[in-house]
């Protein structure tokens, strides 16, 4: 995609030749005559702009109330300061409040362009973020993610929230399944509530009676009638986690109520119509319990009729800053601790962990973490050791800093090792690394030309 820059520029003449060297150089331009109107046009049309040119000194709003507004409105987007009055003081304050770079008048079309593209490229990460959250469909339960395997998942929810149909949400344990079906029920038109339960929760002898409910005396102990949660979840939703877990024997009469649509309470004769709407879920391979006869097959087909899988952490690391954010917070506001933050090397140390227990092994980690820290940053050393001393990433910091690698050569050494992790799927890549895939493949083009024996 090709890069909109917006040039905010009181001076005609220059506005008009930044406007036809950055045109030259392939980039779509738009131009705007002081800072009030360069504002304007990002709160109309922000979405559009990948970075922004200023002059310093514009009647009306100046080039550093500008910058401060762009800072507080679209902080992705990166901010070139330029000026003819131009002092080291002034430089360091300038790039302090957030700007870029800072550029002193006159300065060559080369390092011009150099500057831009250098700050086009180091932003695409957090652009790309901020352009997912923007178009992130919106789920009412707390789900967490702008990675496009999440975007894709949300679009699915809204889809399977239209339908009556019954869904199964596969996923590892702590992804996160009892949240998407809360999303699909609070985003569906059912009036009803919703019910969970855990299969594995419930002693095979008690389950059916918890599911349909029982007449008096139909079992010792069962001294009272009870409605069990079919009836409970009457007009609503239904969820059966665990739905693997479920006895075989319990899964024939689970089958008919979805076939039929009535239930009979245990020690009832006669059968009750119920409109409940089933969504099962499982972090085990169902297919596989099939084929070994400890589900059934026509059971998992009337489950399996809306499939929604929930990818593992490990499959979204660009989730990961966004779930530490909002597990700060959450933290904060249930604990009544101040703000939190991350240092820049703690969250590379989070994003390079696996996660086996997901998104609730990151929370309890966060959580820890906050407990144990001096102050109000959480470094690396406040991690538990298994987070800490794992990781390619990792390893590969350490060897970074024993050789003394630049950091573009880190930079270089890290897209290889995820590239080698992805077995060289460069779109897989990308979304692992944070950049489209035309970042990534200039990078690796401009790695072939210091290096031509580099295959990749």
């Amino acid at each position: 995609m090709i890069a909109r820059i917006l040039i905010a520029e009181d001076d005609a003449d220059l506005r008009d030749l930044l406007q036809d060297d950055l045109e030259d150089a392939g980039y779509e331009v738009r131009v705007a005559v002081d800072g009030r109107s360069a504002l304007t046009h990002i709160e109309q049309d922000g979405e559009t702009i990948d970075l922004v040119i200023t002059d310093v000194k514009m009647p009306g709003m100046t080039g550093d109330q500008l910058l401060g507004s762009i800072r507080v409105q679209r902080s992705e987007i990166p901010v070139i300061v330029i000026t003819a009055f131009g002092t080291v003081e002034q430089a360091v304050e300038i790039v302090k409040a957030g700007a870029f770079q800072y550029l002193t008048k006159p300065f060559d079309t080369d390092e011009l362009l150099q500057t831009v593209a250098k700050a086009l490229d180091q932003t695409a990460p957090q652009r790309e973020q901020a352009r997912l959250r923007r178009e992130m469909p919106k789920a009412p339960a707390k789900i967490i993610g702008a990675s496009r395997p999440m975007q894709e998942l949300f679009k699915l929810i809204g889809r399977a929230a239209r339908s009556t149909s019954t869904v199964l949400i596969t996923g590892e344990s702590g992804t996160g399944k009892e949240l998407v079906a809360r999303s699909i029920h609070e985003l569906s038109e059912r009036p009803g509530t919703f019910v969970p339960i855990n299969c594995a929760a419930i002693p095979a002898e008690l389950i059916e009676s918890e599911l349909f409910g029982h007449t008096g005396q139909a079992f010792t102990g069962a001294r009272l009638a009870r409605a069990g949660l079919f009836e409970s979840a009457d007009s609503g939703t239904l969820f059966l986690d665990e739905i693997g877990e479920l006895p075989l024997a319990m899964q024939p009469k689970l089958l008919r109520v979805l076939q039929e649509g009535t239930i009979r309470r245990v020690g009832a004769d006669k059968e009750k119509t119920v409109d409940v709407r089933v969504i099962a879920a499982t972090n085990r391979d169902l297919e596989k319990e099939v084929t070994e006869s400890r589900f059934r097959q026509d059971l998992y087909w009337r489950l399996n009729v809306i499939h929604l899988h929930i990818p593992p952490l490990r499959e979204r690391p660009f989730d990961i800053p966004l779930l530490v954010e909002h597990f700060l917070n959450k933290v904060s506001e249930n604990s009544g601790l101040p703000a939190f933050n991350v240092t820049s090397e703690t969250l590379a140390v989070l994003t390079a962990y696996a996660w086996p227990g997901n998104a609730r092994e990151l929370e309890n980690a966060v959580e820890r973490a906050m407990a144990l820290a001096e102050g109000t940053t959480i470094k690396p050393e406040d991690l538990p050791e298994r987070i800490r001393t794992s990781g390619q990433t990792i390893t590969l910091l350490s060897q970074a800093r024993q050789r003394r690698l630049t950091l573009r050569e880190l930079e270089r050494e890290y897209i290889f090792e995820t590239l080698r992790l992805t077995n060289g799927n460069k779109s897989k890549a990308a979304e692992m690394l944070g950049f489209d895939r035309r970042t990534l493949h200039r990078k690796l083009d401009e790695y072939r030309e210091e290096d031509p024996s580099i295959d990749l």
